[in-house]
């Protein structure tokens, strides 16, 4: 089968490798879609992401949706066909939470995640034609769910587990600072909660008129003289710039909730963050998700249209040009998807 695999810094190929089967408790996926992450254009750029750094080669993506193709032994109550999109975690060993962390499964100390270098061996992704997941982490998509879309429930989880760290924000007024595709897709989320009215800010028009086309209600586009809101209660740092941070915290109302979701630097990084005291700001982090992918699902069930984000879409074979795609900030791109298997729908 072929698969997208990162050998080093602007290094991926296709590579054959075997198709894999299923064992006890897995299903074998043929896999239609899959979205290019921040993660996997960090691999191909760099070699690393965060603090993992490649050690071998590596299948990319973790933002997959298939259909069911074989059932290992031991495996019920799914029928091949079945699309399933994939929970991409998987805990390594049995530590517990501790009570106060109950449920938060995404703050277990070690966790296997599809496509990371976190581990040695590295956890291949799901960027490939076939792939074996095990059941636990299948998630079959509700009726009228495309492929295409059930490719989107993670990201989406991860906008949806954000809007969770936040205060209620049913009939409320939230600013979003970055429109990238968490962004967006964080746009999409607050309007699906109930939000009164989110305005969306970015430096890039492109990514503007996405988050209108995503729900967003005001836009401020901050390459061309527009400044961000004053005293908005509830704010979404999204851009995991670290200059953005001076001016989001300035944004937040006193004693407001400031939510960071973009990814911030591991290294020291200049920020004025004086508003963070005098203003009394709560300033909480979102990693990831836990189950929020179920409710994503659900949200693309009940109607969430993820159809605005989508810009691109590339073959497997043409994955090496669909990540310079999404890697290109003067491409307008929102999400770039791959077609990974030919029956892809």
């Amino acid at each position: 089968m072929k698969a997208l695999v990162v050998h080093g810094p602007r290094d991926v190929r296709i590579d054959e490798r075997p198709e894999p089967e299923p064992g006890p408790g897995e299903v074998l996926l043929a896999l239609e879609w899959g979205g290019i992450c921040g993660s996997d254009i960090s691999y191909w750029k760099h070699g690393a992401s965060g603090t993992a750094t490649l050690a071998h080669p590596l299948v990319l993506g973790h933002e997959v949706a298939g259909r069911v193709a074989a059932l290992g032994r031991g495996v019920t109550g799914i029928a091949a066909g079945t699309p399933a999109t994939v929970h991409p975690a998987q805990p390594v060993g049995d530590t517990a939470l501790p009570e106060r962390l109950a449920g938060r499964t995404n703050l277990l100390p070690r966790v296997r995640y599809f496509g990371s270098a976190a581990f040695d061996p590295h956890t291949d992704g799901g960027f490939c034609e076939y792939r074996t997941v095990p059941v636990a982490q299948l998630r079959p998509l509700p009726a009228g769910v495309t492929t295409e879309h059930g490719a989107l429930a993670e990201p989406l989880a991860v906008a949806l587990h954000a809007v969770g760290r936040a205060p209620g924000v049913r009939g409320r007024t939230v600013l979003v600072n970055g429109a990238g595709p968490i962004g967006s897709l964080l746009v999409a989320a607050l309007r699906h909660v109930g939000a009164a009215e989110v305005i969306a800010a970015d430096v890039a028009p492109a990514a503007l008129e996405t988050a209108r086309a995503m729900g967003a209600t005001q836009t401020r586009d901050l390459s061309g003289g527009q400044v961000l809101p004053e005293d908005v209660e509830v704010v979404f740092e999204a851009s995991g710039a670290p200059g953005a941070l001076g001016p989001v915290l300035a944004a937040t109302a006193r004693g407001g909730h400031l939510v960071q979701v973009g990814n911030l630097p591991g290294t020291p990084a200049p920020a004025a963050l004086g508003d963070l005291v005098t203003r009394e700001i709560t300033w909480s982090g979102s990693y990831r998700f836990a189950e929020e992918i179920d409710d994503a699902l659900c949200a693309l069930r009940d109607g969430l249209d993820v159809s605005p984000l989508i810009s691109h879409r590339f073959d497997l074979t043409e994955g090496a040009r669909a990540l310079a795609v999404a890697a290109d900030p003067a491409s307008g791109c929102g999400k770039v998807l791959l077609r990974l298997g030919t029956t892809a729908g």
